[in-house]
């Protein structure tokens, strides 16, 4: 017989219980799976959809301004007095680009720098040292920068800085907004690229070494190329972290709408324009779709850039894969 009948199990010995058992946990861990992609796919569409919806919104609330002035006179003109309908961004896009231009020249190499040396160089302590103290920077809020630039930025750069090269200032400018955004986005650039670099295997540094190159030799020719796409997507955060700063930008630029001529002018930024005049002016309609306008520039432009830059990342990759 093929069954006992006392025991109920075959005559091999297996329980037929056991193997409708691991069917019914296969088919659950089968249907949680599909249900995980299910939500992930959900989640990735869900995404995309408030991206669209967002430009969606934007687009709507600015056809009030781009239906009574031409886009170039409102991307070209130096004049903006909402009172009198006068709405000309390019002081205020000319600010963004000078801001954002100095702060990531000045954060962006100091961040690969220490982002080396906390990989690469630094061991015990004192890497777990400067990586905390690299953490405790990033996790400061933005308005306590501004604060304390208020205090020592501002002075220094009136009092000090600006008399040494024949500059007159009061410390409120451009150069003052960079400086103190190079140091808010630096933390992240770093921690980033520190990653990037930690994630390297350790045959890429062994087979350099092995041949005969120094340290140095070895982070400059092969790491930070193997960790470039990385780096530069570490840069690309720095990047739209100045482009949409608010905050600091507001406190210490001047809030002066003119084209500045010099790092040490007064400006505005694209986010400071909508910051400064949004709340006042919001009850004038052409006057809210104006600034509505900026923020829709604003989205464009930074995901035209990421869209770009994705694209040379992905070409980064492909030259400089190990």
């Amino acid at each position: 017989m093929s069954e006992d009948r006392a025991g109920g199990t075959q005559s091999d010995g297996t329980d037929p219980s056991d193997g409708t058992r691991a069917t019914s946990r296969l088919g659950r861990r089968l249907a949680v799976e599909r249900l995980s992609s299910y939500w992930l796919g959900g989640a990735g569409y869900f995404a995309v959809g408030l991206f669209v919806l967002i430009l969606v919104v934007l687009t709507y609330q600015s056809l009030p301004i781009l239906a009574a002035y031409p886009l170039s006179e409102l991307l070209l003109s130096s004049n903006w007095d909402p009172a009198a309908n006068e709405f000309g961004f390019l002081p205020a896009i000319v600010g963004t680009l000078y801001v954002t231009a100095l702060s990531m020249a000045m954060g962006a190499p100091l961040a690969v720098l220490v982002a080396v040396y906390i990989a690469e160089y630094a061991t015990g302590r004192t890497k777990t040292l400067v990586s905390t103290f690299i953490d405790v920077l990033a996790a400061i809020p933005s308005v306590i920068f501004g604060l304390v630039a208020l205090v020592v930025v501002v002075p220094f750069v009136g009092d000090y800085l600006a008399p040494a090269v024949g500059a007159d200032t009061t410390g409120l400018g451009i150069l003052t907004v960079s400086l103190v955004m190079a140091i808010v986005v630096t933390p992240f650039m770093i921690s980033l690229s520190v990653e990037s670099l930690e994630a390297l295997p350790d045959e890429l540094r062994e087979s350099s070494l092995g041949v005969g190159a120094t340290r140095w030799e070895t982070v400059r020719s092969v790491l930070l190329r193997a960790a470039g796409p990385g780096i530069f997507s570490a840069v690309l955060l720095g990047f739209g972290r100045v482009f949409g700063a608010t905050i600091v930008p507001a406190m210490l630029i001047g809030g002066q709408t003119q084209l500045p001529d010099s790092p040490f002018s007064t400006g505005q930024t694209l986010p400071t324009l909508i910051v400064n005049d949004f709340g006042e002016l919001m009850s004038l309609p052409l006057t809210q779709s104006a600034l509505i306008f900026v923020g829709l520039l604003l989205v464009v432009v930074v995901w035209l850039f990421n869209f770009g830059a994705a694209l040379v990342r992905r070409r980064l990759q492909r030259r400089w894969q190990y």
